[in-house]
């Protein structure tokens, strides 16, 4: 599956809308918020149809995934979007994974824990609130609205003690080629998964962090919590490969029209995640030309001044 699709599921009391624009989505909040009341909308629905009561608008067909027979079930959906209620057990394990990972699926999961098997956006972790209906001019039903979770993170860059950089690769080069000219120290912490310890471990008070932001919704909220002990920084573009590609540095019309919408051009059977799909452009575009791409290692005219400055450009004011 690919694409942006709107799903919309209400009743005589109830409105739901949400826009589903990659292939995990996370709902998180407290309790009695609706997260389980959408779902078993969408359950009624999937059961007894319009006899429910219920109403549900979307270009692709909608179902829930419950812990019984779950693996043989997630087998037989195919271009679906498949909605899961906090509480099933299943979506913490390998298996899960695997199947999200090899699926032509879209994802809804409902959780109030990190799924740390899953590579989701810090873009796609919703929270949900209700809304009066008396905004609308249907005032008896109840509207819940979606809201980023994450959307107030990134801020200005200011110059840190050091930065951490999530790999140790081309982007952890790029970085630490950057920000030796202002005797700032890089530290590649080597995977997303080590970079809460890299912070706890570090002598460093103010640091910067710098992430894959399309996978790393997972981690978010342990980095997060130690906003309490450090002074963290937080940047997080989809990826280093997605930094050249909107640079523009390549100057292709191809690449500009898949950055409007990667949606429509991200196929979830294919990518796992948007990072390794952002990867595979640059790595095709550039082959066989003076900018050919290795994500091991640094080709050295990317930290040639000319594409240096227009990386950077991307990148939010540095305050050094």
């Amino acid at each position: 599956m690919k694409g942006i699709h709107q799903v919309r599921v209400y009743n005589s009391r109830l409105s739901y809308r949400m826009v589903i624009s990659r292939n995990i989505t996370i709902l998180r909040g407290d309790s009695a918020t609706g997260k389980t009341t959408l779902i078993d909308m969408i359950q009624a629905y999937q059961i007894n149809g319009k006899n429910s009561g219920i109403t549900l608008e979307c270009d692709k067909p909608c179902a829930v995934l419950t812990q019984l027979n779950w693996r043989q079930n997630l087998s037989l959906i195919h271009d679906c979007i498949v909605f899961i209620d906090e509480g099933s057990d299943f979506v913490t394990t390998t298996k899960f994974a695997e199947g999200v990972r090899n699926s032509d699926n879209y994802y809804v999961i409902a959780t109030g824990s990190s799924l740390f098997n899953l590579p989701y956006s810090i873009n796609e972790v919703y929270g949900i609130r209700n809304v009066a209906g008396n905004k609308y001019q249907e005032t008896k039903r109840l509207y819940s609205e979606f809201y980023p979770l994450y959307d107030n993170v990134i801020q200005e860059i200011t110059k840190p003690e050091c930065a951490v950089i999530e790999d140790s690769n081309a982007g952890y080069q790029f970085f630490t080629a950057v920000f030796a000219q202002y005797q700032i120290p890089c530290i590649s912490a080597k995977g997303k998964s080590n970079i809460y310890r890299t912070i706890t471990d570090s002598p460093y008070n103010t640091i910067l962090v710098i992430a894959d932001g399309a996978a790393f919704g997972p981690e978010m909220e342990r980095i997060l919590s130690l906003r309490k002990a450090k002074n963290l920084i937080i940047y997080l573009p989809e990826s280093f490969e997605w930094l050249i590609l909107k640079s523009d540095l390549l100057k292709s019309k191809e690449i500009r029209t898949i950055l409007n919408n990667p949606s429509d051009h991200i196929e979830s059977s294919e990518y796992f995640s948007w990072e390794r799909f952002f990867t595979d452009v640059l790595v095709n575009t550039t082959r066989g030309t003076k900018y050919q791409y290795s994500k091991l290692t640094l080709n050295p005219v990317y930290l040639g001044k000319h594409a240096e400055d227009m990386i950077l450009k991307v990148v939010p004011d540095m305050k050094f």
